[in-house]
């Protein structure tokens, strides 16, 4: 199984992933916990080009390349892998982003976006998608928060740079992914306290392994 969590900066996915990993392993259930971008050792290079604030400038289809050439390493190394050997694998993040970061939001032709993604990818997708849904405004001051009291790495600011719109602008592109394919996505009020966000993950995802 594929699972993947999406949301706003700020929307808790790390912690959430925390609490899924608990649940995975105390069920005894084999894992692989992995990130886009990252999870590989060249695509954590690739993520520090992409998420350093220095790289402000970056012209939006050499940043949506080189969101296609981390993905192309993460599954070749280690998605495809971990998920031919029936290990669950968990990604903070995957091809959703890259179509509301740089097509929703940085105007890139959706269409093209998913179009590449079938050529280059075989149109991989997860089986489900946890939406953890924010307001921009709440998540943002979230996510400075947390870099202020170091808890979020200051040299992976890029995205929390982007001015209110921007933000407004992803969220909106989630909502519209979710609502045009209900059955992979569940969105998740992420107001709620982590503790009510980890109970509605963990149900959904004890439904779908009953499955």
């Amino acid at each position: 199984m594929f699972i993947t969590l999406e949301g706003i900066e700020g929307c808790g996915k790390t912690t959430q992933i925390g609490y899924i990993e608990d649940f995975l392993q105390g069920r005894g259930i084999a894992y692989t916990v992995t990130r886009e971008p990252g999870g590989t050792r060249s695509g954590e290079k690739i993520r520090s080009i992409l998420l350093d604030p220095q790289t402000s400038g970056l012209a939006p289809l050499a940043e949506l390349l080189l969101y296609f050439a981390d993905r192309a390493e993460h599954l070749e190394a280690l998605v495809r892998p971990a998920l031919s050997q029936d290990r669950v694998v968990v990604s903070d993040r995957f091809f959703d982003a890259t179509v509301v970061y740089q097509g929703y939001a940085r105007g890139l032709d959706v269409d093209l976006i998913e179009q590449l993604h079938g050529i280059l990818f075989n149109n991989l997708l997860p089986d489900v998608t946890l939406l953890l849904d924010l307001d921009p405004e709440v998540g943002l001051a979230r996510a400075w928060k947390g870099i202020v009291n170091g808890e979020r790495e200051s040299e992976e600011s890029r995205f929390e740079e982007e001015d209110l719109r921007f933000h407004r602008k992803v969220r909106e592109g989630y909502l519209d992914r979710a609502q045009k394919d209900p059955d992979r996505f569940q969105i998740i009020d992420a107001s709620q306290s982590r503790a009510k966000v980890r109970a509605r993950i963990l149900s959904i995802l004890s439904g779908k392994l009953a499955e």
